[in-house]
């Protein structure tokens, strides 16, 4: 597989022929008149690429690559404004070279070179940030910039069976990692739309959700110790199951995505493989009903392993299914027992809210079967093809991308109103058409993880500064009324005017010392969280 230098994942698994045929028709009955023409990116040696304003020193060299394709590579995300820029062969902040190290030593060794030659360092997993945070945008200032990339720490270093934990270096990929605990019949359970794609390292760095939707939904949920390299020692807490002495360690570079340190490797916790499954699809006549049924199985102690409400537009959109008040893809797995019962309760639940279920629900034991059925089987398909989907619209004109934040169920009401009047006062400035969907990702007993899905026709040539415009206006509206501004897609640096406003004061002066003491040089990811310190070599 070869992977694209400019859009989501392997260039063979592109939408193209029917898939695409079939998308263009989809969009063009929702947003009638849309310019659906399609423009090729250019060749990558037809990028303008600057030239590299540091060598790396020869004890380094052998890490080092100064490959037009690797800078280009690590010189972006995979955010909407991301792809479009490289659809048009805009590259702004490539890094002046990419380092591979092979061991934590190496890792010791780089951030030595670059503290003492003001050198910026971007750590980098599997880049695919949607916020910013993996382009070095804040370097001007540095004498160069480079992109960390911790790939070759790649392996499962040790498994303790008995405590059931794994140590992983932070390099992994998710593929890799699954298939290196299948033997011991073991799973980390943690599988973000990204998964393919991205690593240990940069799951914990993010704070990274994965799509289980209760219990074990943060990737914080599944730490038992890290190993952090900072510019001035390693830290590496102890191996516990809990611990009340002071402020946890692992916390404080849960989410600090790479300013504070460089995450090497991680004690997770692992689970057994499941064995029982089940799923079902529930449909509903009125929306605020979903909303009902889906807080009551939130609040019921069931804990199903999906419980992802789609609102009518992404049922029809996403799953193929009209319904007025949406679908409810509901399902239980267990390594345990089998998992009947809890699934009739949640149904019990969904029809006393006026839920049916049409397709039954649909029963499995075995590992490569997940349980899945109707509307609910569709969906998953198309959540997986999601990020290419949005790369081939994307290169026909359309503004798709999401919002994804999280609220107590009491302002959600709220919440999902100001979004759409948002984006629709956006569209209307911009003179576009567009519109919104809705899908829970996750639900805790006090409230859901609202996905907000934004389908716009855009104008060729400018659909990253409308993205900007619309962004703006939600995401305000989102801190307005209550929600986070990312629930688990980072911060970056394309989040930070929003995370100003919802961090407390006392903790971001907190944020920074931690900052100055561990990084006291400032090169390490400047610009995401907190402004950018003076480099001083």
């Amino acid at each position: 597989m070869t992977r694209s230098w400019w859009g989501w994942g392997n260039v063979e698994d592109a939408v193209t022929g029917a898939e695409r045929t079939a998308l263009t028709a989809r969009v063009a009955n929702l947003l009638p008149g849309a310019d659906l023409t399609a423009h090729e990116p250019p060749e990558l040696t037809e990028l303008t690429v600057p030239a590299a304003r540091i060598q790396a020193p020869e004890s380094l060299a052998e890490l080092a690559s100064g490959d037009l394709g690797d800078r280009v590579a690590h010189g972006h995300g995979q955010a909407f404004r991301d792809v479009v820029r490289t659809l048009l062969g805009r590259v702004d902040n490539a890094p002046d070279l990419v380092l591979r190290p092979r061991t934590e030593q190496d890792v010791v060794d780089v951030l030595d070179w670059c503290a003492n030659s003001a050198i910026a360092v971007i750590p980098f997993g599997g880049g695919t940030s949607v916020v910013g945070g993996v382009e070095p945008r804040d370097t001007a200032d540095y004498a160069g910039a480079v992109s960390l990339d911790l790939g070759r720490l790649n392996r499962v270093v040790e498994i303790d069976r008995v405590s059931r934990a794994a140590r992983i270096q932070a390099g992994m990929l998710g593929p890799d990692l699954e298939q290196a605990l299948r033997p011991e019949g073991l799973t980390l359970r943690h599988f973000p739309q990204s998964f393919e794609f991205s690593t240990l390292g940069g799951w914990l760095a993010t704070r990274a959700g994965g799509h289980y939707a209760t219990v074990y939904t943060h990737i914080d949920d599944m730490v038992e110790s890290m190993r952090v390299v900072t510019p001035v020692g390693i830290s590496e807490s102890r191996r516990l199951p809990g611990s009340g002495a002071g402020p946890s360690p692992d916390r404080m570079f849960l989410g600090s995505e790479g300013i504070l340190g460089v995450i090497t490797e991680a004690w997770m916790r692992v689970q057994v493989r499941p064995r029982w499954r089940v799923g079902a699809s529930v449909l509903f006549d009125d929306y605020a009903a979903a909303v009902a049924a889906t807080r009551g199985i939130a609040q019921s102690g069931l804990f199903p392993a999906n419980c992802r409400l789609l609102d009518p537009v992404e049922a029809f959109l996403n799953a193929g299914t009209p319904t007025s008040g949406g679908v409810l893809v509901l399902g239980f797995e267990s390594a345990d027992h089998p998992v009947d019962e809890p699934m009739s309760w949640a149904l019990q639940i969904c029809r006393d809210h006026g839920g049916r279920v049409p397709d039954g629900v649909r029963s499995a034991d075995a590992e490569h079967d997940q349980a899945r059925t109707g509307a609910a089987d569709t969906w998953r398909s198309s959540f997986l093809r999601m990020p290419y989907q949005r790369d081939a619209l994307a290169a026909q004109s359309m503004i798709v991308e999401t919002f994804e934040t999280a609220c107590t169920w009491d302002r959600f009401d709220e919440l999902r109103d100001a979004v759409h009047a948002a984006a629709a006062k956006a569209f209307e400035s911009l003179g576009i058409a567009g519109v919104v969907t809705c899908r829970f990702t996750h639900v805790y007993p006090d409230g859901p993880a609202p996905y907000f899905g934004i389908y716009a026709a855009g104008t060729w040539g400018r659909t990253a500064e409308q993205w900007d415009e619309i962004k703006a206006a939600v995401s305000q509206a989102l801190s307005s009324s209550g929600g986070t501004i990312t629930h688990h897609h980072a911060v970056g640096r394309d989040h930070r005017p929003w995370y100003d406003q919802q961090r407390p004061e006392p903790f971001a002066v907190a944020l920074r010392a931690s900052k100055s003491a561990l990084d006291p040089t400032g090169i390490l990811n400047p610009g995401v969280l907190i402004d950018p310190a003076a480099a001083r070599p």
